[in-house]
């Protein structure tokens, strides 16, 4: 691999992070999931780096496949479009390997790292789809109180991984880092955060939307049928 590919390998990789985000926005459930506050990094993880641009809301923001914007796809575009261009000197400065010892049971590694394998890429569209098939339940109020719970837990999981990658590499190579990749980085571990407060609210009302609509029908077949609520 020459110098230059070994360059752009994790910039892919810090890419990825960023842009798992972009999930939320597609699988968040409620118009109240895009909300987004900021929540600053702590100092140790922050280099000396100017904080990602504010977002521009306007068509030349991307879409999420169910039409809503993409958010944390723009915000990552932004931050590759403004970054300065570094012109790689040597061998990108993070060992891959070094950080899976670390996190070896980081979803980073089942669902994040680089591939064009036939197998992997089919093994992966094959857990994306029970997730979102998991998902449309939920939307549905059509989980099981179980499902609802293992939704919520997988979305905590997707968030506390991507923090703990992020602020592991920021940790060991902070310094070494393009500044490009520093700022995909940062970006990831706030809006993964973010979600995080979120979780609690969200679980707890997609519960409560699950029981009124059991309510619903019950109430329905009490009544002896007719349309269906």
């Amino acid at each position: 691999m020459s110098t230059r590919a070994r360059w752009k390998l994790p910039l892919g990789t810090a890419g990825v992070l960023a842009l798992a985000a972009g999930a939320w926005l597609t699988f968040g459930g409620s118009p109240a999931d895009d909300a987004q506050g900021p929540v600053a990094a702590p100092a140790a993880m922050t280099p000396a780096t100017p904080p990602p641009p504010v977002l521009n809301a306007g068509p030349a923001v991307p879409r999420t496949r169910d039409g809503g914007l993409d958010l944390a796809g723009a915000a990552a575009a932004q931050v590759q479009a403004q970054a300065p261009q570094e012109e790689p000197s040597g061998p990108y400065p993070v060992d891959l390997e070094a950080l899976r010892a670390k996190l070896p049971d980081n979803l980073y590694w089942e669902t994040g790292v680089p591939t064009k394998e036939p197998a992997e890429l089919r093994r992966r569209a094959e857990v994306e789809a029970k997730w979102n098939t998991l998902f449309g339940r939920v939307q549905s109020n059509e989980a099981t109180v179980e499902e609802v719970q293992q939704h919520f837990e997988h979305r905590r999981k997707v968030s506390e991984d991507a923090i703990s990658f992020a602020t592991t590499m920021l940790a060991d190579y902070g310094d070494k880092l393009p500044s490009q990749d520093q700022g995909l980085l940062e970006l990831s571990v706030r809006m993964h955060r973010t979600r995080l407060a979120e979780l609690p609210r969200q679980q707890e009302e997609a519960l409560a939307r699950r029981e009124a609509h059991a309510q619903r029908q019950r109430e329905w077949r009490e009544s002896g049928g007719g349309r269906q609520p």
